[in-house]
């Protein structure tokens, strides 16, 4: 028998309850992979044939996990028969029994289905899977057939709308306009039939094709339902319309439909997740039973009845109310900063007393925030005070396109001989240099042994090329060498700022602002690009001593971003401690023991667009999920100005902090002026020098 006394009463009744529509309820913390797994296993123990049994998410790390604890529950179960293994017939049936349960992705599954049964559907079954970049190709060759000469579009945007129209959007208020919709089915037939003539499907198609298949197919549901006898969806308040199709057409007859969810963790909604489908169980399902997953193992109570106290704001849930056994814990900090630079560099200092005075690693505190455009202060002053760190859910500020193209052109004006940084910039903004023309110079500089900058600067080259394109090679050549005579300039050597002005004058000089601007459909978008090269522009001259000339230091200043980030790489790889930075949207499920949320000010959360869009609970919701993932100690934080456009811009607190329990919080400034205990203290010098010795 499975031992199910570790579970407790609520874990171990979901767990029990293994006939007809469960609907689980497991808020934040509470063992949500445990029950699941261990329902698995139980399943088995019962005598449940392990390969009648699927469990469905949404990460292959989720899936992964799940496979690794129910391999070490029940080991058998997820060990093949040898007679499965040897049969090389992929529509052969082996016993259920001889079959481990099927613990996947939605995607994956349906790549499954398809690969059985997609003949049927007029594809060859050794189909290819598109990923983006894929994808990215196939529209960008339509719309060179489609668009007006001159027209700018951009292909990614085109291909989001494109999938929001395939996966049921079409009824949404995007698509209301007449000319916007007949636009959309003119691609998407085109889009289509281009996959098609390869044998290709995209992501998108995997359910689609799979909800096709069942509609036109019914035989192939039916083996479907046959074989998936127990279905158990994780993250339920995350499926989409599409995803929802999918599992009732699979469960609509057995009925055996377990969903683990939690409506309070809903922050997806902007890409197609519908939390109605875990709020309305019961309308689709009446016979459902509802089990409460409320006792936490992560949090201290003061930390859980903060979230409680602020997610009851929102109206349409499921009421819940999240418990520990921990203890009360430290009270919630919060902060009041001037701006954004002294939040980040606060934060920073933080990290670092930490890690010296109480022997907290780095791998041990997280920073959560709800815009991407949050990361550049934070990885900065993380930078400065030599602090590890690692961003997930994000871009780095780094790994930004203006950022990698303007760090292309001041390597390429260092060393116009490196062709990995020349070849990113060299028709960036369009110069006349296309693709075809740099391939071209590519295949002459591999015959003659040199760089692509010298044989740029061939005239045996040169003539091989129609007048236009030479000179527009030529233009390019005396733009790099122009600007590196500047660079070279010993005058300059005593201004303090030369290199600010000249990389501002040179940008301005080939376009590149305004090129990022008309790039951009959202002014907004284009304007944040505009301003995070400002921002780094700004720092160009750092702390060189004067006298220097401009080409010393500005190879000091890419020396420098290359080391910080060499050294990122192989201490991360050497000992894995680092700090977390997070966006708001991808810390769902994760836990850390100290976590800072910053940026809690009016318009950034809840965001602006949310008071237009009236998504103002899903902004509450996220705002829950980021409480909710401290484990010992919480600072929330929100400044009276940040930095916008270049310049400071005043900022009001986010009125979800007035939802917050007064006597859970403690204001930072107060907190200081409390007198620390004398052997805290001397513990903590203890802790301090011998981190010193």
């Amino acid at each position: 028998m499975f031992d199910l006394s570790s579970l407790n009463p609520q874990q171990r009744l979901a767990v029990e309850t293994i006939r007809g529509p469960v609907l689980i309820l497991a808020g934040a913390g509470t063992g949500k992979t445990r029950v699941i797994t261990s329902r698995i296993a139980h399943l088995i123990d019962r005598g449940i044939p392990s390969g009648n049994i699927l469990a469905v998410t949404f990460t292959n790390k989720a899936a992964r996990e799940m496979r690794e604890r129910v391999h070490k529950m029940i080991p058998k179960a997820s060990r093949r028969s040898k007679s499965e293994t040897r049969s090389a017939d992929p529509s052969h049936q082996p016993s259920p029994a001889n079959l481990p349960p099927t613990i996947c992705t939605f995607h994956s599954l349906c790549v499954r289905i398809l690969r059985l049964h997609i003949e049927k559907l007029g594809y060859k079954r050794n189909f290819v899977i598109y990923d983006e970049s894929e994808q990215l190709g196939a529209v960008k060759k339509i719309l060179a057939q489609i668009s007006a000469k001159g027209e700018k579009t951009d292909p990614a945007e085109i291909l989001s709308l494109l999938s929001r129209f395939r996966n049921g959007g079409e009824r949404s208020a995007a698509f209301s306009d007449p000319s916007v919709r007949a636009m959309a089915e003119h691609i998407r037939t085109r889009y289509e039939s281009a996959l098609r003539a390869c044998n290709a499907v995209d992501f998108d198609d995997l359910i689609l094709l799979t909800l096709r298949l069942f509609k036109e197919h019914p035989e192939a549901l039916e083996a479907c339902r046959a074989k998936y006898r127990y279905v158990m969806v994780d993250e339920y308040q995350d499926t989409n319309a599409a995803q929802f199709n999918l599992i009732q057409a699979l469960t609509s007859e057995h009925r055996n439909l377990c969903v683990v969810g939690d409506d309070d963790q809903s922050i997806y909604g902007w890409r197609g997740a519908e939390i109605s489908n875990l709020l309305d169980m019961e309308k689709n399902f009446p016979e459902t039973t509802v089990v409460k997953l409320e006792q936490n193992y992560r949090s201290t109570n003061t930390i859980l009845n903060a979230a409680n106290a602020v997610i009851k704001h929102n109206v349409r849930r499921r009421g819940k109310k999240l418990w520990s056994q921990k203890g009360d814990g430290q009270k919630i900090t919060l902060h009041a900063f001037v701006n954004d630079e002294e939040e980040a560099r606060t934060i920073a200092e933080q990290i670092e007393y930490a890690r010296l005075a109480q022997r907290t690693p780095w791998a041990d505190q997280a920073i959560l925030f709800r815009t991407n455009a949050q990361s550049r202060p934070l990885e900065t002053a993380l930078r400065q005070a030599n602090v590890r760190y690692h961003l997930i859910g994000g871009q780095s500020f780094f790994d930004r396109r203006e950022i990698r193209d303007f760090l292309a052109y001041l390597k390429a004006l260092i060393n116009p001989n490196d062709d990995v940084s020349l070849l990113r910039i060299a028709n960036v903004p369009a110069r006349g240099l296309s693709d075809v023309t740099m391939e071209r110079l590519l295949g002459a500089s591999h015959e003659r042994k040199c760089s692509v900058f010298a044989v740029m600067k061939n005239p045996a080259v040169a003539t091989t090329f129609q007048t236009r394109t030479r000179e527009c090679i030529e233009g390019f050549v005396e733009l790099i060498e122009r600007t590196r005579g500047r660079l070279h300039d010993e005058a300059l050597s005593h201004d303090p700022h030369v290199l600010q002005a000249l990389a501002d004058a040179f940008l301005t000089e080939i376009g590149y602002f305004t090129e990022l601007r008309r790039s951009e459909k959202k002014a907004e978008t284009a304007e944040n690009r505009v301003r995070n090269l400002k921002d780094l522009i700004a720092t160009l001259d750092g702390s060189e001593p004067g006298g220097l000339p401009p080409f010393d230091r500005l190879q000091s200043f890419l020396e420098q971003i290359t080391l910080d980030n060499d050294r990122e790489e192989k201490d991360e790889e050497a000992t894995g401690d680092a700090v977390t930075l997070i966006t708001m949207h991808s810390c769902k499920g994760l836990e850390f023991p100290n976590v800072f949320i910053v940026g809690l000010e009016d318009g950034l959360l809840p965001h602006s667009r949310s008071k237009v869009e009236g998504t103002l609970d899903e902004e509450r919701r996220l705002f829950y999920v980021a409480l909710t993932r401290a484990m010992r100690t919480l600072t929330i934080s929100h400044c009276g100005g940040r930095k916008k456009y270049g310049t400071l811009m005043p900022c009001h607190p986010s009125p979800f902090l007035q939802e917050l329990p007064p006597e859970l919080v403690e204001h930072a400034d107060e907190k200081g002026k409390q007198p620390v205990a004398p052997d805290s203290g001397k513990a903590r010098f203890d802790i301090l020098r011998a981190s010193l010795d």
